[in-house]
């Protein structure tokens, strides 16, 4: 009997120790939970979600009105990444994205220097050589970046700009690439069209729309591909083999032919048309050239008498030479 009388006193201690625990840990708990709503926002831990990173060299300050301005657009789209690069004369270009893209990130912020400085070589110091470029994470997130319904799955990249009056500097540029460019392109190609956007950057206020494309794309190919060792074959496939059965063309490129089911082979024409230009008479005269061809809506007309202001020949003859100039290139 002294035994169970025992038995049950050790049961009853362990109870009211338990409870007196259990009370003690409540009222911890409580007080601890009242303090953390007592504490001022600051002391809390803030969200990770849709902010730039903080561990990467050349992070963009968070007062950066560029990164603010991509910020509207892309924080619904998952959390961002964005790191300055150093351009051109001291200027500090960024590049925007998710982590999902930083494949393409990383490749377009180690490009991004040289690919200033290849433009600027062609066109000059005149452009502010500070830009932003955004890799896309969704066909939705691309086409809202370039301002436009719904955008073609065979863009990979784009430029846009706020609209400006003519004679004034354009604000809001930047390159957007699009959500499946690093799985199109390899590292040459997306340095290529880098530099193919960038170019279009730089000549934006010199460029009326309207210009002939045929000026306008094929000089931003002209710059994209110079200097990196592609061979005429390369660049313009479908141009070469049609050079090789003589199937040339018998005029420049017509604006509606830059979209379509044949739209490569009219860039591939558009860059021929500005690398004959600079192999035939030289870089500025086809820098000036593009200054005054971009500068207004053209006609044959008007086209033949900047021709002959700018190269001394007619549009006849130098739509002529053009020709004679593919079909050494495609031996």
């Amino acid at each position: 009997m002294s035994d169970l009388r025992g038995l049950r006193a050790w049961w009853s201690a362990r109870r009211r120790f338990e409870f007196c625990l259990t009370v003690a840990m409540v009222i911890a708990f409580t007080g601890f939970c009242g303090a953390l709503i007592m504490l001022p926002n600051s002391a809390l831990p803030k969200p990770h979600a849709a902010q730039a990173t903080t561990d990467a060299v050349g992070q963009a300050p968070a007062g950066d009105p560029r990164l603010a301005e991509v910020r509207r657009s892309i924080e619904p789209f998952g959390p961002i990444l964005a790191h300055q690069v150093a351009t051109g004369d001291g200027q500090q270009s960024l590049v925007v994205g998710h982590p999902a893209q930083r494949v393409e990130i990383d490749v377009l912020e180690r490009e991004l220097a040289a690919a200033t400085t290849a433009v600027t070589d062609v066109w000059g110091k005149d452009w502010a050589q500070a830009s932003t470029v955004v890799v896309a994470s969704s066909p939705a997130e691309f086409a809202g970046l370039v301002h436009a319904g719904t955008m073609s799955a065979e863009v990979a990249a784009a430029s846009v700009a706020d609209p400006f009056a003519p004679g004034t500097q354009p604000t809001g540029q930047r390159i957007v690439f699009s959500p499946d460019a690093g799985r199109r392109l390899d590292p040459d190609g997306l340095r290529t069209l880098l530099r193919h956007e960038l170019t279009h950057i730089a000549t934006r206020a010199e460029t009326r729309d309207g210009a002939p494309l045929w000026m306008l794309e094929g000089f931003a190919d002209y710059v994209a591909h110079r200097g990196q060792g592609h061979r005429f074959a390369d660049i313009a496939p479908t141009l070469t083999a049609q050079a090789r059965l003589r199937d040339l063309p018998g005029d420049l490129p017509a604006d509606p032919d830059f979209t379509g089911r044949n739209a490569a082979g009219t860039y591939e024409q558009a860059w021929s048309v500005c690398a004959y230009i600079a192999d035939t008479y030289d870089q500025p005269r086809l820098v000036e050239l593009y200054r005054q061809i971009a500068a207004a809506r053209q006609t044959p007309d008007t086209e033949d008498q900047i021709l002959q202001n700018v190269l001394g020949t007619t549009r006849a003859d130098f739509v002529a030479d053009w020709r004679d100039w593919l079909s050494t290139q495609a031996i």
